[in-house]
């Protein structure tokens, strides 16, 4: 059984359907009845791929992606950079990769900001491993929070090397006083994977907390992020 002319040629015909249509439809109607699970990996690639790519088959690019980077989620953590070195990967497939990404990190996002921050903690964790877990370069992010810890606002504070990014105590108390947060989260992710913190994040840490204490800020939590897991400052009891 052959998909309709319309999902690969605009209706136009063009003589007999390539071998891959009728694996297109025998992989869709698999998707649509067993769900997402009876899938592997490189077959939920092929199903984004499709209308990407409508004119060619894509099963050999989305094992060659596997391949290359390991899972279904490193892929869809890859930068544009790293895509677009990927032979056979055009911009349309690569916007349409990314897609799913926002698509995945929006959703945690709006999860963990259904309710106060500090009653939602599994789901703040579940978005910050989304969006940081698998990034190449250290992030540091800062969650401001208002007096019933609610979320106000959510930005990367700085970006740095692959195990570096510049913090001042003195520019997130600027911050902290611009956005008229009450209190604030500290995160950062470790790009190697372990999410053991370092003297330094101890150091300025507290560094941090101090600047924030003269103008009434509460430092509720530092938590560093890795593809394995994170770990919680407050947990550990380091501040």
């Amino acid at each position: 059984m052959s998909e309709p002319p319309s999902d690969e040629t605009n209706g136009v015909a063009e003589g007999p359907a390539p071998h891959y249509h009728g694996h297109r439809q025998r992989l869709r109607e698999r998707f649509r009845k067993a769900g997402g699970g009876a899938l592997q990996d490189y077959e939920l690639i092929e199903l984004l791929l499709f209308a990407a790519i409508p004119r060619r088959d894509v099963k050999p690019l989305a094992k060659a992606l596997i391949q290359r980077f390991g899972s279904y989620a490193e892929l869809l953590s890859t930068s544009r950079e790293e895509l677009a070195s990927v032979d056979g990967l055009g911009d349309v497939a690569i916007d349409t990769l990314l897609a799913v990404r926002e698509a995945a990190v929006r959703l945690a996002r709006a999860d963990a900001s259904d309710k106060p921050i500090l009653g939602g903690w599994e789901k703040l964790m579940d978005y910050l491993m989304a969006d940081m877990g698998r990034a190449k370069q250290e992030h540091f992010r800062l969650l401001f929070l208002d007096k019933k810890n609610r979320l106000i606002h959510d930005e990367i504070h700085q970006k740095g090397t692959i195990d570096h990014a510049p913090v001042y105590p003195r520019e997130v108390a600027k911050r902290c006083l611009e956005i008229g947060a009450s209190a604030v989260i500290l995160v950062h992710n470790h790009p190697s994977g372990d999410s053991k913190p370092s003297r330094a994040d101890i150091d300025i840490t507290r560094e941090i907390d101090k600047a924030l204490k003269v103008i009434g800020v509460t430092v509720h939590d530092h938590v560093v992020v890795g593809r394995r897991g994170h770990t919680s400052f407050k947990s550990m009891g380091l501040f």
